[in-house]
């Protein structure tokens, strides 16, 4: 079978799976990772090794940009305590707890256990951002736990690049620069972000060309990673950063008819790279358990992978519990309730980043002897990536439903509503001021109050073919006037936005709908 035609079939049984997952309605990850195990452990499939540059290059960047673009600045700005509490506490107690375990349970020795928790002590942001899409969650649980997932990787990349340090040189675990290093990473890879983003911004604003600002979209995400990995500082921290900033900042550096493009190309691409990503997941699991020593497979490998799962898992509610019981208390908000914190734990689950990182560590030591119980870390990895995503992933909507937390559809239907008619009364106080001043034909002014009125156009019959001059001025006025309308309309959904009025969810869906109508008016 060539490569050609193993990343086809991949792509199809992704493809198939996902659809199958939305027919019904469970997680697409999680039945994507036991549909690519089932199919592993057939006796007819081959071998399935996954290069490191495949998911660290090809599919993450992308995949972590379109999560960040769904963060604003605004939402962050609301959840950056618990999010910096859990980003470094959390993520520093868990290496440590995972390496102990691992350690009490594996062959693992001390610095391959602490590669092993430095990996999979973050939440990751592709699975997260997955498993939550299909959630009513309230607006702050999705952005807090979608914030941490997508932050807390610059600190568990510091710990994993101290550990492998250690493992390859089979030094001390204790490197005098690792604060330091810290900054270097996360302070490196945020500037390299945030320039970036800042160079973007300048060209999507000199383009109105849909095809190049797709292009550009496209490589931002790559180019990001690429100069911030090559300038030794994350290229992950340093793609989410020019994520938040450019999802922030696009609706007014481009016009409606890119938005939609944009959105629609990286819909496609997204879904694609996410399904095939936790499929590949599953599918090569089988391989990594066939190649370990034969003392490392069976009981043991169940018993490490459970156990570390179980740490992960367990200490995060340790933490959460806590944290939300303080937050909660700070803003006084009567009794302490177990339902969020229930759900943000159970929501932080291990996928594509955890992969990534176990995928890197390096193949030998410094002397050239090669790395010991390197595939063990990778296998056990992989395990409790399958084990988290399957079983957090399938139990997670129904933890939801019983907390009770969960956003019914007649609330976002009502915010929606409220705000489409705060809009509606902006464009008619535009109307009012264009018919006092007759700076438009009466008949447009008249026909788009009655639009905004009454919620749909009746317009006018089409008059004969001696009126044909007239009817083309007329719908030529109309469309222009509808236009500024909708300008105005986007300037008070981003004053609302902006006054905190209407959550983010809203502001989006809001803004897709104005921006159809206006792609409508160019077609």
């Amino acid at each position: 079978m060539t490569v050609l035609t193993a990343v086809l079939l991949l792509v199809a049984l992704a493809t198939t799976v996902a659809t199958g997952a939305r027919h019904w309605r469970v997680p697409a990850p999680s039945l994507l990772v036991v549909a690519g195990l089932l199919v592993g452990l057939l006796p007819w499939v081959p071998a399935v090794h996954v290069a490191p540059e495949v998911i660290s290059v090809v599919v993450l960047p992308p995949l972590l940009y379109a999560s960040a673009e769904e963060i604003s600045w605004r939402e962050l700005r609301r959840v950056w305590r618990p999010v910096t509490v859990l980003a470094f506490g959390l993520v520093v107690t868990s290496a440590a707890a995972v390496a102990a375990v691992a350690a009490a349970v594996t062959p693992l020795g001390g610095p391959m256990a602490l590669v092993l928790g430095a990996v999979l002590a973050s939440t990751d942001p592709v699975a997260v951002t997955a498993l939550g899409r299909r959630l009513s969650l309230p607006h702050r649980v999705k952005v807090l736990v979608q914030s941490e997932s997508l932050f807390n990787d610059a600190t568990s990349l510091v710990l994993f690049k101290v550990a492998i340090g250690a493992a390859v040189a089979s030094g001390s675990l204790l490197t005098p620069g690792a604060a330091g290093r810290f900054l270097e990473l996360g302070g490196g890879g945020a500037l390299v972000g945030a320039a970036v983003a800042g160079l973007v911004t300048l060209i999507r604003r000199r383009t109105e060309d849909p095809v190049l600002e797709t292009v550009v979209s496209l490589v931002t995400p790559y180019g990001v990673y690429v100069l911030a990995e090559d300038l030794h500082t994350s290229g992950v921290t340093a793609v989410v950063l020019a994520g938040v900033v450019l999802g922030s900042t696009g609706h007014r550096i481009t016009n409606a008819p890119i938005r939609l493009q944009i959105h629609a190309v990286y819909a496609t691409v997204v879904f694609l790279l996410e399904n095939v990503v936790f499929a590949l997941i599953g599918l090569q699991l089988p391989t990594l358990v066939r190649e370990l020593d034969p003392s490392e497979r069976g009981l043991p490998l169940v018993v490490g992978v459970v156990a570390v799962a179980a740490t992960v898992v367990l200490l995060r509610l340790v933490w959460v519990f806590p944290l939300s019981a303080v937050m909660q208390h700070r803003r006084k908000d009567g009794p302490v309730s177990w339902r969020v914190p229930l759900v943000t734990s159970w929501a932080g689950t291990r996928g594509v980043m955890p992969l990534a990182a176990a995928l890197s560590v390096p193949l030998v030591t410094a002397g050239g002897a090669p790395l010991p119980h390197r595939s063990l870390v990778l296998t056990l990895t992989t395990g409790v990536v399958v084990l988290t995503v399957v079983v957090q992933g399938f139990t997670l909507a129904a933890v939801v439903r019983r907390s009770g937390i969960a956003l019914e559809p007649e609330h976002t239907a009502r915010e929606e509503a409220r705000t489409r008619d705060a809009l509606s009364r902006a464009g008619l106080r535009y109307l009012d001021q264009l018919h006092d001043l007759e700076a438009a034909p009466a008949s447009v002014v008249v026909q788009l109050r009655r639009h905004l009125e009454a919620g749909l156009d009746e317009g006018d019959e089409s008059p004969g073919a001696g009126r044909a001059a007239a009817f083309a001025e007329a719908v030529a006025a109309h469309r222009d006037l509808r236009r500024a309308l909708i300008g105005v309309q986007t300037g008070e959904l981003r004053r609302l936005y902006e006054a905190g009025e209407v959550s983010d969810a809203t502001w989006r869906a809001v803004q897709r709908s104005l921006d159809l109508e206006e792609a409508g008016l160019r077609a």
